[in-house]
């Protein structure tokens, strides 16, 4: 992982992540360093990321959310080339692990729905090896524990955060930090 994002992890306990042109705006004044982008299309995706740089912070784009984009390696070729993203995330092993050839920095996002999908994180971040993993549904501190005694990269946990003590509960557990869509948590 680049320095520069290292250290934005780390002044971000939160991390704003837009779903609208209105979120954005608020995010923008937001103390988070990091914006992940969770909405746009191909014809918009550019101007949202060059608000979010214009602003000094890092926009990392989930490239799955992306009306246009189709779930392939020329899906990250686009962000890479026609936008000034730092970053992607992704539910897609091949697109990260793609991405991170490309020198963008990257975010595995899992969705722990069962025993299975737990089962599985270990293998893929063996695999993908991306710079960090994003853990969705937050909340659930002793399966959080758990990941971060096998994951050798930061945690992000998202989902269902809306209290401090939401997010106290995830950096205890072991997370590095946390995404919301919350704009009430940006603030805190």
């Amino acid at each position: 992982m680049k320095k520069e994002h290292r250290k934005a992890i780390e002044a971000s306990p939160v991390i704003a992540a837009v779903n609208s042109f209105e979120s954005l705006e608020k995010a923008l004044t937001c103390n988070s360093c990091i914006i992940f982008i969770l909405f746009g299309d191909i014809c918009n995706i550019s101007d949202i990321v060059s608000k979010i740089k214009t602003a000094g912070k890092l926009a990392v784009v989930h490239i799955d959310l992306i009306t246009g984009l189709a779930s392939k390696e020329i899906a990250v070729d686009f962000i890479k080339e026609r936008t000034d993203a730092d970053g992607i995330i992704s539910a897609k092993p091949a697109l990260v692990k793609y991405a991170r050839k490309l020198s963008l920095f990257t975010v595995l996002r899992f969705f722990v729905i069962d025993s299975l999908a737990f089962s599985n994180i270990e293998k893929q971040i063996q695999s993908v090896k991306p710079d960090v993993i994003e853990v969705l549904p937050a909340l659930m501190p002793r399966i959080l524990t758990r990941i971060s005694g096998i994951s050798h990269v930061p945690i992000i946990t998202g989902g269902l955060i809306s209290e401090k003590e939401d997010i106290i509960s995830m950096i205890s557990a072991g997370a590095s930090c946390v995404s919301s869509t919350n704009e009430k948590i940006w603030f805190l």
